[in-house]
Order: C-alpha cells, then structure tokens, then sequence
C-alpha cells in the first residue's frame, strides 16, 4: 500500500515539473539539443523528436490514468488526504518557480496560472456537461 501510495504522488507531481518547462517542452539550440534534455546525445530528426514527444505523452496520460484508477480504489478519507498533499506540493512548486522568476516573467507566469485555471474550470464544466448528456440518454 505505500509503495502504491509513493508511485501515485509521483505519477500526479509529473505535470508540475511538464509546467515548468518553458514554452511547453525543452528549447533546441541549433542542430543539437541541450546536454541535459532526455535523448539529447541521439541526434533524433524533428520527425523522430515529434514521434517520441507523442509517446511521452501518452505515457503521462497513461500514469494520470492509472493514477486515478487506484485513487478511487482508496477510501475518501485517504483520497482527500492524497489530493490535499499533491495540491500543497503543487503550490510549493509553483511558488519556488515564481520566486526564481524576474517580475515580468512574473506577470507572465500569473497569466499562464490563470489561463491554465480558466481552461481548467472550462474542462469540468464540460465533463458535467456531457455526463449529464450522457444520463440523460440512457
């Protein structure tokens, strides 16, 4: 039960760190990538670099979903625990990244946050939305 618990706030910390990337995944300098970016001493083409960034996408979908998988296998105590702890750790994050940030960035930062918390807000309701389609139709 720990292990899984350790590997469930591990799979939900993976976005706070896909955030923090600038301009959404790792910058390339001319024909080479940066030294510290995944496969950066493989030379890949922008075709193959675009076909793995699909799979490591999918890859985080798949760890959200099975991260939420094993969420609602737990009680709803342990489950509001586990969501309150990733949303601190989250938030901590967040405010060490600001913190590294020049005041402009800042600003720039802020609006990303609340872009991210419209769209965000705009998902669930669209959720609502078609589960109650969906109720509806059955």
């Amino acid at each position: 039960m720990r292990k899984t618990l350790i590997a469930l706030m591990f799979a939900a910390a993976l976005p706070t760190v896909a955030m923090a990337m600038p301009d959404g995944g790792p910058r390339h300098d001319g024909p080479h990538h940066r030294g510290d970016a995944p496969f950066a001493q493989l030379d890949l083409s922008r075709d193959q670099r675009q076909q793995i960034g699909k799979l490591m996408g999918e890859q985080m979908q798949q760890r959200r979903d099975i991260t939420e998988r094993y969420m609602a296998k737990l009680p709803a105590a342990e489950q509001k625990a586990m969501k309150d702890e990733l949303k601190a750790s989250h938030d901590k994050t967040d405010g060490q990244i600001r913190a590294l940030l020049k005041p402009e960035q800042q600003k720039k930062f802020d609006e990303l946050q609340k872009e991210r918390a419209a769209r965000k807000a705009e998902w669930k309701e669209f959720q609502a939305w078609k589960a109650e389609k969906a109720g509806k139709a059955q």
